[in-house]
């Protein structure tokens, strides 16, 4: 009998990748998305869809009984839904906390309960790590997370590890890229046009996932029928900022990028005016109080033995063949672009 396994937050970035990753498994696969999520990488016609109301407990309960397998509930699942930057920042605690532990606890209440239940938390809530000798973060460091992000994602862990009886497993991917990732995008579209901008002097190590590397992990761990551990996701090397931009730039074929500096307290300004305009447009803001300190931040390296030893993980994209990919599906979105723009002029 095939697996059945449900997506919860599959209509973002890296949803779309779990889900047609888990297809190619064989899984029966569900996806869990609100009325209002883009379906746009949820195309697939063997995908089923439940629509969920997180801010209502018992329609929820009702959607995913309705939906649910012969077995009245999932083999596995993966709770993918999180928000990374809200205009009101409250917004971080019902989306990124509450709505995880509603959920967790409406499962034990109807006997819904997983085989297993992979969360996916965040690097961010270990927040600052040693920026003097550059030591890696580990499963083992203790958390002090230093963003609203970071406060809602460590909450949610928290909650998580107090459900002993409850097979969770979390995850904390470094920084995630990929084809349709848009914070990295940005970074992407600039050194295109010939600038990369970074902030403060003082040395930085930066620390990437590819999407699909992510995916793989997560499947791996459900298959190695790990439970109750915590794991760093990442490439296995840390990188430079001046390493990152050589590689886009030679993937791009830019060969003359004027790399810029600016000082943290010009960082700060600006992410402290975007995120003002943002609340009074009642819209999050990329830059922002949050974004500026993870900016600030110098220390990204990881390390991530345990999921070496537990579930045997490695990745096949390292920096420049991830950026490739990505690269690729940016200049064929931007090709696109151009040609739609050219159609709407002749008509």
């Amino acid at each position: 009998m095939d697996k059945s396994i449900l997506i919860i937050g599959a209509g973002g970035f890296i949803g779309g990748f779990i889900a047609k990753a888990a297809l190619e498994r064989g899984y029966d696969t569900w996806v869990g998305v609100r009325e209002s999520t883009s379906r746009r990488y949820l195309n697939d016609e063997r995908l089923k869809f439940v629509v969920l109301d997180y801010d209502d407990t018992d329609a929820m309960a009702k959607a995913l009984k309705d939906a649910a397998p012969s077995a009245g509930k999932w083999d596995y699942i993966i709770w993918n839904l999180g928000a990374t930057k809200c205009a009101n920042f409250t917004d971080f605690n019902r989306i990124n906390y509450l709505y995880v532990r509603d959920f967790v606890l409406m499962l034990q209440r109807e006997d819904m309960v997983p085989s297993r239940f992979l969360f996916m938390s965040s690097l961010s809530a270990l927040g600052a790590a040693d920026e003097k000798g550059y030591t890696p973060m580990t499963s083992s460091t203790v958390p002090n997370p230093n963003t609203r992000y970071g406060l809602s994602k460590i909450k949610a862990e928290t909650f998580l590890e107090t459900q002993t009886d409850f097979p969770w497993i979390i995850f904390r991917p470094t920084g995630v890229y990929g084809p349709h990732e848009r914070d990295y995008l940005m970074m992407i579209k600039s050194i295109d046009a010939h600038w990369d901008f970074g902030v403060g002097y003082r040395k930085q190590v930066l620390t990437f996932i590819y999407v699909d590397d992510l995916v793989n992990a997560m499947f791996d761990a459900l298959a190695a029928g790990v439970v109750h551990k915590k794991y760093i996701i990442s490439e296995q090397r840390a990188y430079t900022q001046a390493e990152f931009r050589k590689i886009v730039a030679q993937t791009l074929g830019r060969k003359f990028v004027i790399p810029v500096k600016l000082p943290l307290w010009t960082a700060y300004i600006a992410s402290v005016v975007a995120e003002k305009w943002g609340v009074a447009r009642m819209k999050a803001s990329t830059l922002n109080r949050d974004k500026f300190k993870i900016m600030r931040q110098r220390n990204w390296n990881c390390d991530v033995s345990d999921a070496v030893r537990d579930f045997g993980f490695k990745t096949r994209f390292p920096l420049q063949r991830g950026i490739e990919e990505t690269v690729k599906a940016y200049l064929a979105e931007k090709t696109e672009q151009k040609k739609n723009k050219k159609q709407a002029k002749k008509s």
